[in-house]
């Protein structure tokens, strides 16, 4: 089934537009491209804020990417309006000023020092506007890397996060832009917090948040790991694995499941539920540690033993028996996962550019609730300055300046 036909979440769970919006009355300006800035963005615009994307008149650079990048406008860019504005123009800047003189909250994440060029850095912005929120979202905290360049990729390899992932030697990115994603909602948090702040003193602040740091924050507990053994954390492919059944298992036609089994009493549910009585009797298997120090045996005997049973069958036992299993799911798969068609996980979006702009698919939600409702797409990804002339008008302007801003190349 493909994106585009997978069925509509069933009647008693909805994305209700009624849904809270906690946010709601805050206007949020995001100078922001690629992946971080705009997570922070969505975040807040799910939360209910208003959210104005100030995108290059070409419209941001996500919104033409191919390949494994596709998606990032259309996911990350719901709920937001959109105003195509020419920064390097001097009217330009100045609409973009105007804009951020009546917002609470600004974030961006450009290189340092981008936003200093046109007036609209923090200093800037708050000596006008005290009460400004303003997010920074960089590669690297203020410091001796601060004005590196950085990905996700880079971040990883080098903060201990790629060497963790892949097997011995063999450094591996994490299957998604993972510190994108968390520094954008690490970003959010400061916001929200320092929201908290200003209500208490009346005075907003600059809140920052970074790729690298987020990435050690993330391999923090291998860390940790070895500050108190005194031991290097191994790869998680090779890693010293506290229980012994905790693995993926290759079974009937080549199919993959994931079986654990993380605590005695688990064993021993284990060993019934499989029809392994020998195993749950044997005395050198009876504790957690006992296991651990014959895993490689006992992962040979359980890899043999359920090579021929089917990944199915091996699913609904471990079901039944409430041990912790899970299919091996690719991300296509998920379309038509029964909990996130009956919880109302999945909504539909428009997407806005591309081969298929104007169709309809389906997009994942913020991963939350809020009074028991997930939070809706309450705004279609917007298309390149689709809402520019309702906010210039929203501005003061009259019909005749916005033309001329547009015949002068500084507006969309």
């Amino acid at each position: 089934m493909t994106p585009a036909t997978a069925p509509q979440p069933p009647a008693g769970r909805p994305q209700d537009a009624s849904a809270p919006q906690p946010l709601a009355g805050l206007r949020v300006i995001e100078f922001t491209h690629m992946v971080m800035g705009p997570t922070c963005g969505m975040v807040l615009a799910d939360l209910g804020a208003e959210v104005i994307k100030v995108e290059p008149l070409e419209g941001e650079g996500t919104r033409r990417l191919l390949g494994a990048g596709v998606g990032f406008f259309p996911l990350f860019n719901r709920n937001k309006k959109s105003i195509a504005i020419d920064l390097h123009k001097p009217e330009g800047a100045a609409v973009a000023r105007r804009l951020a003189a009546g917002a609470d909250v600004v974030v961006e994440n450009f290189k340092p020092g981008t936003m200093v060029k046109y007036g609209l850095d923090y200093t800037s912005l708050a000596a006008t506007n005290p009460r400004l929120i303003y997010a920074s979202l960089k590669g690297f905290l203020p410091g001796p890397y601060e004005h590196r360049t950085a990905l996700d990729e880079v971040v990883q390899m080098m903060g201990g996060l790629a060497y963790m992932t892949g097997r011995p030697g063999d450094p591996l990115r994490a299957g998604t832009s993972i510190n994108d994603i968390m520094g954008g909602m690490f970003g959010a948090i400061a916001v929200l917090g320092a929201l908290v702040q200003r209500g208490i003193t009346g005075r907003g602040m600059e809140v920052q948040s970074a790729l690298f740091e987020n990435n050690v924050f993330l391999v923090g507990q291998h860390m940790m790991q070895a500050a108190l053994t005194g031991r290097p954390a191994r790869p998680m492919p090779a890693r010293d694995n506290p229980w012994a059944v905790y693995d993926v298992f290759t079974v009937e036609d080549g199919e993959q499941i994931f079986l654990a089994a993380v605590s005695d009493a688990q064993w021993k549910v284990f060993c019934d539920a499989l029809g392994m009585p020998d195993l749950k009797a044997d005395a050198t298997l009876a504790t957690n540690n006992d296991r651990v120090r014959a895993r490689p045996q006992l992962l040979a005997t359980l890899r043999e033993r359920l090579a021929h049973r089917s990944a199915a069958e091996l699913g609904a036992i471990m079901e039944r028996a409430g041990l912790p299993y899970a299919p091996i799911s690719k991300p296509e798969d998920l379309f038509d996962d029964p909990h996130l068609r009956a919880t109302g996980g999945l909504a539909d979006i428009t997407v806005p550019d591309g081969e298929r702009a104007g169709q309809t698919v389906k997009t994942t939600l913020f991963p939350v609730t809020l009074a028991g409702q997930r939070l809706p797409v309450r705004l279609q990804p917007p298309r390149r300055g689709e809402h520019s002339r309702e906010l210039l008008v929203g501005l003061g302007l009259d019909a005749g300046e916005i033309d001329r801003l547009a015949s002068a190349g500084a507006v969309a």
